[in-house]
């Protein structure tokens, strides 16, 4: 059953985004707001299917604030990748340069709001990462980083990377961390399976902290879920 679930997921939601990102495109010629509006349409429907074709439902422990702050999500698949989009108020995000290179769907990204980060870059990259983080806070849009790296499986809990600190430091702003489970349900295949998703949002942590102690706090809260903290596990 999970699998004929998810092949249908697939058949309707690849398809419709490429229709969505179709519309968008001359969204973008009325402003903004147009754009943010086809985005949020367009993630709201993903969480549409996603609860009403592979049964996945959304678990929210705690709240977001509103505003500027740099919001650290744990990744396991990409499912939080766009329940983000809708939990967090529109943010601006931190994505690998890649996608953002993707004909029609990169420029709908580049629209949207995104800082691309070309990994094998390097210090080059830092640098861009600090400058357009500083351009994405001065707009008071909150700012979605996987301070990970890259998506990771579950159980797997690797140090911050590098850009995560240097990108705290620049921005000033308190960090909201948030641990997701998503890879229990959704792995690395075709096939996903039906449950509840957790977002275990952390405790606000203020700016101007030194780099252990803030990486300290974030590794932890973003891999609370992992050791099954939030049952007492």
């Amino acid at each position: 059953m999970a699998l004929l679930r998810s092949l249908l997921y697939a058949a309707i939601f690849y398809p419709a985004t490429v229709l969505w990102v179709l519309a968008g495109v001359p969204a973008t010629l009325l402003g903004r707001k147009a754009t943010l509006a086809v985005v949020l349409s367009w993630v709201g429907f993903h969480h549409w299917l996603t609860s009403h074709i592979l049964g996945i439902r959304v678990r929210v422990d705690g709240q977001i604030p509103a505003g500027p702050r740099l919001i650290a999500v744990k990744h396991q698949s990409m499912f939080e990748t766009l329940e983000m989009v809708r939990l967090a108020h529109l943010p601006i995000i931190i994505m690998k340069k890649e996608l953002a290179d993707i004909p029609l769907f990169g420029f709908m990204t580049r629209c949207y709001g995104i800082i691309p980060v070309e990994r094998s870059a390097g210090a080059k990259a830092l640098r861009s990462l600090v400058e357009e983080g500083r351009n994405a806070a001065a707009t008071g849009r909150p700012v979605i980083i996987y301070p990970e790296g890259t998506r990771v499986r579950v159980g797997e809990s690797p140090e911050l990377k590098s850009g995560f600190a240097a990108l705290y430091r620049a921005l000033g702003l308190p960090v909201v961390p948030v641990a997701v489970d998503s890879g229990r349900l959704w792995g690395r295949g075709l096939v996903h399976e039906a449950g509840t998703v957790t977002f275990k949002v952390g405790e606000e942590i203020p700016a101007g902290l030194p780099r252990k102690a803030i990486e300290a706090r974030v590794h932890a809260a973003i891999n609370a879920l992992e050791s099954g903290a939030e049952t007492g596990a």
